[in-house]
């Protein structure tokens, strides 16, 4: 019995996917792969050019390639896999496929909600104690802050992916999604499951909140700070600082709690699929276009760049 169980939790899933067979799916199929090629050789421009220049070695820029970096691995763990299984026409993922895609988006996605709090950390001290910057923000504590985003996103993955792939699957093993996503997987697995869901709620809730709160906080200080500043100049720099951050916040955040933090008895297979195309595909390509296009360091790194190649 305990062999023939092993052997069902075992089998392959299917995932639902995207697109049909229809005209439009296609010219969807094709937006999406344009979309991830965007977000692909923008997050790696934004990575080498933060590594190429010596003026943007700070913790700042630091912290921002640990984020492209993040972004980047995102879009590689759900896009291949979805258009790999449209052009083969294909939909399974074998078991140990859709544990280690549940284990890096869900991984991935905490150490993004944390090194985003992190960052606003920086911003705050950046501009509320200036000439304290770098002793407050060195190399070894811009580093402790990566190895914390990192390990703790995995580490809150590693159980919840462990717990939830060791509960029994029965009936249809149909996922209503693109890729593992936590929700859909939840649903086809058997047995009295709500007390692991509150758990998982409660989770979801401290993962997101504590670093709104964070992030609510350093920038309450910073708008306090810059409203007692007496230069339009330096008022003006400051927001220009920040504004960069507040948007790739902002849309972050606010797509995962449109995901995550939504009662069961409100969500919808689609509203879910939106969700995960907004906040696995669309914020990780438009952070490095907010970045590049609203930060003058990066802007300049990238003329140079350009212009470097094209006497050359």
């Amino acid at each position: 019995m305990m062999w023939r169980w092993n052997q069902t939790s075992m089998e392959d899933f299917i995932l639902q996917g995207l697109f049909d067979e229809s005209f439009f799916s296609l010219c969807l199929f094709l937006l999406i792969m344009l979309v991830f090629l965007t977000a692909v050789s923008g997050n790696s421009l934004t990575i080498l050019l933060i590594c190429a220049d010596p003026r943007l070695h700070t913790p700042m820029y630091f912290l921002l390639s640990q984020l492209s970096l993040m972004d980047l691995m995102h879009v590689s763990t759900t896009i291949p896999k979805m258009a790999t299984n449209y052009l083969s026409g294909k939909k399974s993922i074998s078991f140990v496929g859709c544990a280690i895609q549940h284990f890096m988006y869900l991984s991935l996605g905490g150490a993004e909600c944390i090194i985003l709090a992190l960052m606003s950390y920086d911003r705050y001290v950046a501009i509320c104690h200036p000439l304290r910057y770098t002793v407050l923000m060195s190399r070894r504590v811009g580093v402790m802050m990566a190895v914390i985003s990192w390990l703790s996103g995995s580490v809150d993955s590693l159980i919840h992916t462990s717990i939830l792939m060791s509960f029994p699957f029965c009936g249809s093993r149909i996922i209503h999604h693109f890729y593992c996503e936590f929700p859909a997987v939840l649903k086809l697995v058997c047995g009295n499951i709500t007390l692991y869901e509150t758990i998982v709620y409660i989770c979801s809730v401290v993962l997101l909140l504590l670093p709104i709160i964070l992030v609510s906080t350093s920038y309450g200080l910073i708008l306090h700070s810059v409203m007692q500043m007496r230069s339009a100049g330096s008022k003006r720099n400051a927001f220009a600082t920040c504004s960069s951050h507040l948007i790739v916040v902002s849309l972050w955040f606010g797509a995962s709690m449109f995901t995550y933090m939504r009662p069961r008895s409100q969500r919808t297979p689609l509203q879910d699929k939106v969700g995960s195309v907004f906040y696995s595909i669309i914020t990780p390509t438009l952070n490095p276009l907010i970045y590049t296009l609203r930060n003058k360091d990066v802007a300049k790194a990238l003329k140079k760049v350009l212009r470097r190649d094209l006497f050359n």
